[in-house]
């Protein structure tokens, strides 16, 4: 089992930076790609941002040059650092871990959500 705790969500005006950190526990040796996800009201989930064990990473095309995603890995947290935000970026961002043995996939872990808005 592994537990993600996300920290770090809240209100900002148009064109702020807000910092999002996820924190893992558990069986923690067996996570491979960590990563970002949000919800918006009356939108399906969309992939924020992606990080592998080895630190390449990926991005939605909205969210480029704006968001950087980074991860610890001595301190088992990802974070995802949000610059220029805009109205658009309004959701609940959830933390993903993708968990398995020896590097395969097994299942995913989710955490609890944290809820970001951004004013215009």
């Amino acid at each position: 089992q592994v537990q993600l705790v996300e920290s770090g969500g809240g209100l900002v005006q148009a064109g702020g930076s807000l910092r999002l950190s996820c924190a893992a526990s558990g069986s923690i040796s067996n996570i491979n790609d960590m990563g970002w996800y949000r919800k918006a009201p009356g939108k399906q989930r969309e992939l924020v941002a992606t990080i592998t064990r080895s630190g390449s990473t990926n991005y939605v095309y909205s969210v480029k040059g704006r968001f950087t995603i980074s991860r610890d890995n001595a301190k088992n947290t990802v974070y995802l650092q949000m610059n220029s935000l805009k109205p658009e970026d309004t959701a609940v961002y959830y933390c993903n871990a993708e968990w398995g043995r020896e590097g395969a996939y097994e299942t995913d872990y989710w955490g609890q959500g944290t809820q970001v808005t951004v004013s215009s």
